[in-house]
């Protein structure tokens, strides 16, 4: 039995990354603040993921402002939420070929 592992996409080979899309898969949009606490990161690690994921067109960042204080909040590109839901298929596909 064999499976093609370059089906999996190296962007997601990252626990983090995993995690932003997993959590941003399941809701409209989320602050930087939400998704440090959902992950508990530091702001540095959570920021070089998130740059990774915005380069590879995953993400869309809109900077903005609540009252006075700045607020960044991040959504899945369609090509993101198409990227991650195929990379999911293939470990799905890799677990059920191991049954």
């Amino acid at each position: 039995m064999k499976f093609n592992i370059t089906t999996l996409n190296k962007v997601f080979d990252n626990r983090i990354r995993i995690g932003v899309m997993s959590a941003l898969i399941m809701n409209t949009s989320l602050s930087f603040k939400e998704l440090k606490e959902f992950l508990d990161l530091t702001d540095g690690n959570l920021a070089s993921h998130l740059k990774n994921l915005e380069n590879n067109d995953y993400i869309l960042v809109n900077k903005g402002f609540l009252g006075r204080k700045t607020n960044t909040t991040y959504t899945l590109t369609e090509v993101g939420k198409l990227a991650f839901q195929k990379h999911i298929e293939n470990l799905e596909s890799l677990i059920n070929k191991m049954k």
